[in-house]
This record gives structure tokens, sequence and C-alpha cells, in this order.
């Protein structure tokens, strides 16, 4: 079991920068794939970014890819995302997740990814 704590969301004016944190106990991040999805009010979960077990690859959404960077340090057991040049269109709850993959595993289908945190609200005003 895999408990997951996202934190760092706030309100940030357009062009601006923060920094998210998913920190993780019950086992250890280098175990699992681990992904930022984010979801709009009236929309679906969407995928953000990932990084994999070795932290040797890194994936992202067309949208935030050379704004956002996702990465984790096994010393602290935490995966960050951080934002820059944030857009009011990156308004959403971004939720931290995590997987073990397996035959088929898509990195951006939410639903493979079987443990996530509560959520942590970024809002960006133009």
């Amino acid at each position: 079991q895999v408990q997951l704590v996202e934190s760092g969301g706030g309100l940030v004016q357009a062009g601006g920068s923060l920094r998210l944190s998913c920190a993780a106990s019950g086992h250890t991040l280098s175990s699992y794939f681990m992904a930022w999805f984010r979801q709009a009010p009236g929309k679906e979960r969407e995928f953000v970014a990932a990084i994999s077990r070795s932290g040797a690859n890194t994936y992202y959404a067309d949208s935030v890819k050379g704004r956002f960077t996702i990465s984790g340090t096994d010393a602290k057991n935490t995966v960050y995302l951080q934002m820059n040049s944030l857009k009011p269109g990156d308004t959403a709850v971004y939720y931290c997740g995590a997987a073990q993959p397996y035959s088929g595993f898509n990195y951006y289908t939410s639903n493979d990814y079987v443990y996530w945190g509560q959520g942590t609200q970024v809002t960006v005003s133009s």
C-alpha cells in the first residue's frame, strides 16, 4: 500500500511558477512509475508528466512540454513537478499517481495508476 500526499498548489499569476511535491509513504517510489495528472472542472483527468522507476526517462503532455519538469529523489521519497510559465489553461486540481508497469501499461492513461493522492489546487490568474 502506498500513500501519496501532494502539496505546493496555490494561486499564481500567468507567467509565474509553482513547484508541486508528492510525498510517498509505505513503499519506496523507486518501485513505481510515477505521474502527475490534472483535472479541471467539467473535464476528464488528463496526463501531465511521468517519470520511470529508474528516473532515467520522463514523459510530458504536449501542452506542458518545455514548461514543466518532473523529477524525483529516492532520499526524500518525493516526486516533484516544477511548473514555469504558467497559463490560465493550467488551472486544475493536480494529482500524483503511482503504478507498477505491466504488459500493455500506458503511462498516459489514468486508469493504469493504482495509487492516488488527494490532489492540490493550482489556479493561474490572467
